[in-house]
């Protein structure tokens, strides 16, 4: 044991070694308070030659030093009741007793009842073996003073254990001798809970009432808790057979501490969603998801918690989870086109990423910001709405750099609005009346400025920080440690037109024949279709052109203008659009033009029925039964188509003045007419004679004089604007032949 008990403070309280000026300062029961009277009495009692127990004094003055064991019992127990107190439970036996069991699961105020406990026993031990008393005679004389109050024991002590008997102790140091010293815990609290006088009325029902009007609105004290009870169980409440009156005022506000606590994190659930999640609900931790560089991208945007010269600015943030780098882009709003230039940054400082992934901000799903996404093959995901604990890392990214950076800047507002208060009340009242928001948070910086610093922390100050979720390595070394491969974009002009504005809300146009009608303008061009579905992007630098894609935006068709836009003459731009349209037309139907003239009009029903003879395939219709038809007139009309040269049914006089005049008017050079051709083979006969013409060939006058006529009728001149003709190189009738 050692010679001089310490408490907390260090201070010397019990020595077990006194000197006889010590002894009389003590003034105990039984001895002297005189120095030489204690000497007397010593050496009457014979402590001089009690050896172990008596010894020279080392110090100044010299002398003897008595045991504490030689004083008188009575003496002894006043002595060591004086410093009890200062007695304290060892840290080793409070640790022990917590690695005993280690399946024990306490509350902080069994813990408490637990280490009070093994403090007394302690306490006993060493108040025994300090007096010298036996360990039954100890502890009732230990029990005695604890219940008398002369022992001035620690309040905490005193709190848990209220009174004390040795058949206590001896339960307790059975307890600790089988090493179950936490079953020396015990929590009044939970052995209450659930007992109170509200608890149990209506079987539950009370208290089902109570927390729903807590979770409802929180704000409601123990008188509106108890007028609403009043209100609502009008007749009194039921506690097992008994009805009771509504109980007072007091009781409500017991309950209602003990159920703001009992319930918090229930209540933080439905009256705090947000923060339940963030504090409360469990969560697993990946330190890591990604395996490889740029396989995975986080992307969210958040307003800048500090004031520009221009204002309050926006900041969109990208986090590549392998490497942990960070990339900054302040926005003036939120918008699509700033994800599209964060991308743009992030790109062309890292790669091109596998997949990215964003909340359900509107900014994040708009039409222009998925087709770049998806024009880049880069993998969309989205997080579930209200949850940006699936992008956790983002989130922490953005802020540590508010708290890193922003916090460090002029014009900080603070993270919160009692943050902001704060800041404000740097100034008294009188002195912020009439000041603006620049003046009062000393806003210097532009957005530019704010840029320039943020690019300058992302690579510096963040880039080469060790980070915990890298095993202590920087975003710069575990980026620069990566050995794989990273994709990149060779032609950034490729780049730059993906992230061209769209057209309106989703670019898509269809083709009139004014053109593509954008924001009130019409643009054009001779390689638009009438009727086609476009893709349109404009010209950030000049709103009067726009670039014009297929229906699915994966080809380049062409320059779309808006003449009034580019100060261009719209009567001559026009003009250049239908030439190029013609071109266009007669182009794509040159090919069939050159199949149609070899097409005949006559073969076009016979092959229709030959057509249809083979979808008829082999159907046979089988002969029926008939029976033969005849009339006189049915055979008058058979006799005139077999025999042209039978007998005239003219009269004999009659039919002999015909045949004379047939004879008389029959010409001796008629050529036979050609009543047979049609108007294709017209018009080929008129072209080959044409061609004989145009070669110096001859021609007879029948044919010219045939020719002259049929070219000043409209069927040649159709046909001619049709087809085409050779007549604009062809000789005239007149000039071929010499003559008229």
């Amino acid at each position: 044991m050692p010679d001089v008990l310490r408490d907390h403070s260090g201070t010397t309280t019990l020595k077990n070694w006194l000197s006889a000026s010590e002894i009389a300062a003590l003034d105990l029961p039984g001895l002297p308070t005189a120095k030489y009277a204690v000497t007397r009495y010593a050496k009457a009692q014979g402590w001089d030659s009690r050896a172990g127990l008596a010894r020279p004094r080392v110090g100044k003055g010299g002398g003897i030093e008595y045991h504490l064991d030689l004083l008188p019992p009575q003496a002894r127990s006043v002595y060591v009741a004086r410093h009890v107190a200062a007695i304290d439970v060892p840290a080793s036996v409070a640790r022990d007793a917590a690695l005993e069991d280690k399946a024990a699961v306490l509350t902080g105020n069994a813990s408490e009842a637990r280490d009070a406990r093994l403090a007394l026993l302690a306490q006993t031990d060493r108040y025994a073996e300090a007096a010298a008393l036996t360990r039954k005679r100890a502890d009732r004389h230990f029990c005695d003073l604890y219940n008398a109050g002369k022992l001035t024991v620690a309040g905490w002590i005193k709190q848990q254990v209220r009174s004390l008997t040795p058949r206590t102790l001896a339960r307790w140091r059975a307890e600790v001798r089988i090493g179950n010293a936490s079953g020396l815990a015990f929590d009044r609290a939970a052995a209450r809970r659930g007992t109170g006088l509200l608890d149990r009325a209506n079987d539950g029902e009370v208290k089902t009432y109570l927390l729903a009007m807590i979770a409802k609105q929180p704000q409601l004290t123990a008188h509106h808790l108890r007028a609403l009870a009043a209100d609502r169980f009008a007749d009194g409440i039921t506690v097992g057979a008994r009805r009771l009156p509504l109980p007072p005022i007091r009781t409500f506000q017991r309950a209602l501490k003990i159920w703001r606590d009992e319930f918090r994190n229930e209540l933080s659930a439905i009256r705090d969603p947000d923060g339940f999640k963030s504090k409360v609900r469990f969560s697993a931790r990946v330190a890591n998801p990604a395996t490889r560089l740029n396989e995975v991208w986080q992307i969210d945007a958040s307003p800048a918690d500090m004031l520009c010269v221009d204002g309050r600015n926006s900041i969109y943030a990208c986090i590549d989870i392998y490497s942990r780098r960070g990339i900054v882009l302040v926005s003036k709003t939120p918008r699509a086109s700033a994800v599209g230039l964060l991308l743009r940054k992030a790109i062309i400082a890292w790669g091109v990423p596998e997949r990215i992934k964003t909340d359900n901000g509107s900014d994040f799903v708009a039409h222009t910001t998925k087709q770049l996404i998806a024009a880049l093959g880069i993998e969309h995901e989205l997080s579930a709405p209200f949850s940006p604990e699936q992008k956790g890392h983002v989130e922490r990214f953005i802020g540590t750099y508010q708290r890193g950076l922003v916090r460090t800047l002029e014009g900080y507002v603070g993270h919160s609005v009692a943050d902001r208060k704060v800041i404000e009340g740097r100034k008294s009242f009188a002195r912020r009346l009439g000041e603006t928001a620049e003046d009062m948070f000393e806003v210097t910086l532009t957005a530019a400025e704010l840029q320039a610093r943020s690019d300058e922390w992302c690579s510096v100050n963040y880039g080469h920080a060790a980070h915990a979720g890298l095993k202590g390595l920087s975003p710069f070394a575990a980026a620069a440690g990566f050995a794989g491969t990273v994709r990149r974009i060779e032609d950034l002009r490729a780049l730059d037109m993906l992230l061209a504005p769209i057209a309106g809300k989703d670019g898509v146009r269809t083709v009139t024949k004014t053109g593509l009608r954008i924001e009130g303008a019409h643009y054009i061009a001779g390689f638009l279709n009438v009727g086609d579905t476009v893709h349109v992007r404009m010209d950030p630098a000049d709103m009067g052109r726009a670039y014009v894609y297929s229906a699915n935006a994966l080809m380049f068709l062409g320059e779309a203008i808006a003449p009034e836009l580019l100060g261009i003459d719209p009567a001559e731009a026009i003009a250049r659009a239908r030439a190029q349209q013609k071109q266009l037309i007669d182009g794509r139907m040159a090919d069939a033009k050159r199949e149609a003239r070899t097409i005949k009009a006559k073969d076009m029903a016979p092959a229709i029925h030959r057509q249809a003879q083979v979808a008829a395939g082999t159907l046979v219709e089988f002969p029926r039964a008939a029976q033969a038809h005849d009339t006189p007139q049915l055979a008058a009309a058979r006799a005139s188509i077999r025999n042209d040269d039978a007998a005239p049914i003219h009269a004999p006089d009659i039919a002999a003045i015909a045949a004379a005049m047939r004879a008389e008017s029959k010409p001796t050079n008629v050529q036979p007419l050609r009543t047979q051709e049609t108007p294709q083979q017209r018009w080929k006969r008129a072209l080959a004679l044409e061609a004989t013409l145009a070669e110096g060939g001859e021609v007879s006058s029948d044919d010219l004089l045939w020719l002259g006529g049929y070219r000043e009728g409209p069927e040649y001149r159709g046909l001619a604007l049709t087809y085409g003709s050779n007549a604009s190189t062809t000789k005239s009738p007149v000039t071929a032949t010499g003559q008229a």
